[in-house]
């Protein structure tokens, strides 16, 4: 089978390597990829989003299947454009169309979606330019700290969340009427403030069933014991200690199946990932948020977790099969640290050579982000997020002690990653 994955990051990467074992696979390539992707692939110099190029690279290369890793391309309707075109119409495809992309592409959408199948979210209202009054007098009924979302896409960083009511307005302000985050602010979702601890459930669908893919916690902040400013995410663990059998089931029943089951009732042709943001409020699941692709850095915890082939996994879901696939996970503990570039989420610098990239580690994979190689064929920094260790174990501690120490041996001018991952989660374990 030829696949073409589209993506840049360290998601890209890790989904890179899964394909790249796949027995099922003939030649995979990467559009554009990093440094790490040219590991497992080809990459191609054509943007996610520059669809015609994508049609003519899928006919002129016989591609079989299409997985696409950002939301963007699937927000602007990629799925659409390949249904519609004759010649690509049978090609197979990983990611929901343009009206199941909006789960994600529009908060308000979300929202609504949520409370017409009645799965637990917290209380909201969305408001234009034209309605910033009773958008304030709406803040003024809710209790601190508040919380406001660009209805948009805002790559990553259109959630504030402020502790004090004059912020709270100032920051209104500053997204309807100064359009701070441009288009994807017209509209704000304000919404009540949930008090719990976050985790990330995905799961996988071809329309019809689903299956449930090992959970996940990801770190945003930047700084220590959850301070400073947000980020992509500064690391992640899977599985969650209190995300027991119990809790899990609340999942299932309150969240999950209603999701699917909206789908189905509002004939959204839905293929792909669902990735759903959650607030364990005292042992209730809450959904903060859907995604319709797999989360960054999540995949790099997730998917060296299952054991299935992957191009097994993506067929099932593109032929309508997924009911009668069995998906095998290991049991272990996979934790990625993230290592970032001075300065980030901020200004920050590229080009910095990065070494310790060539040394092979047993139970651990170094994952690219932000890279390049240079004309004198060196690793260099070419984002803010920059690579990714991910290690498995029997125990959170030991996975961790083996990221941490590949951290240490990766070097390069600036270097920075948080030394606290999971301790949040050492009161839960047994």
């Amino acid at each position: 089978m030829n696949v073409l994955l589209l993506g840049s990051g360290g998601r890209e990467h890790m989904l890179a390597i899964k394909i790249s074992q796949s027995k099922r696979l003939q030649k995979l390539w990467i559009a554009p990829g990093n440094a790490g992707t040219a590991l497992c692939g080809e990459n191609i110099a054509i943007s996610p989003l520059n669809f015609n190029e994508i049609k003519s690279f899928v006919l002129s290369q016989k591609i079989d299947m299409l997985v696409v890793g950002p939301e963007d391309p699937l927000v602007k309707g990629i799925r659409n454009f390949f249904e519609e075109d004759p010649l690509l119409k049978d090609v197979k495809f990983i990611g929901p169309d343009r009206h199941g992309a909006m789960l994600e592409g529009s908060k308000d959408f979300a929202k609504i979606f949520m409370n017409k199948y009645h799965i637990p979210t917290a209380r909201y209202k969305t408001f234009r330019k034209d309605d910033i009054s009773q958008a304030k007098e709406f803040l003024n009924a809710l209790k601190p700290p508040y919380v406001l979302k660009a209805d948009g896409l805002a790559g990553g960083k259109g959630v504030v969340i402020c502790d004090h009511l004059f912020e709270a307005e100032k920051e209104l302000d500053e997204m309807l009427n100064h359009l701070k985050f441009g288009d994807a602010g017209n509209k704000v979702v304000i919404e009540q403030f949930l008090k719990g601890i976050e985790l990330s459930v995905f799961i996988i669908t071809d329309g019809k069933s689903y299956k449930i893919l090992p959970e996940a916690k990801d770190y945003k902040r930047v700084g220590e014991n959850d301070t400073g400013l947000n980020t992509g995410g500064m690391g992640a663990v899977s599985p969650i200690p209190f995300a027991d059998a119990v809790f899990m089931k609340k999942v299932e029943e309150k969240i999950i199946i209603p999701t699917i089951n909206g789908l189905q009732k509002e004939d959204i042709q839905y293929k792909g990932f669902v990735f759903i943001g959650l607030m364990n409020v005292d042992g209730e699941p809450y959904v903060i948020e859907y995604n319709v692709r797999m989360g960054d850095p999540e995949t790099e915890v997730v998917f060296p977790r299952i054991k299935t082939d992957i191009l097994e996994i993506f067929e099932a879901i593109a032929d309508g099969n997924l009911h009668s696939l069995q998906l095998q996970t290991d049991k272990r503990t996979a934790v990625t640290v993230i290592l970032t570039a001075g300065g980030y989420p901020g200004n920050y610098a590229k080009g910095k050579v990065i070494t310790g990239l060539e040394t092979s580690y047993p139970d651990s994979i170094v994952i690219h982000a932000g890279t390049l190689k240079n004309t004198e064929n060196n690793y260099i920094t070419n984002g803010g997020r920059v690579i990714a260790i991910t290690s498995l174990d029997d125990t959170l501690n030991k996975a961790l002690a083996k990221s941490y120490k590949i951290a240490q041996h990766i070097e390069y001018d600036g270097k920075y990653f948080r030394k606290d991952i999971g301790a949040d989660l050492y009161p839960f374990l047994k």
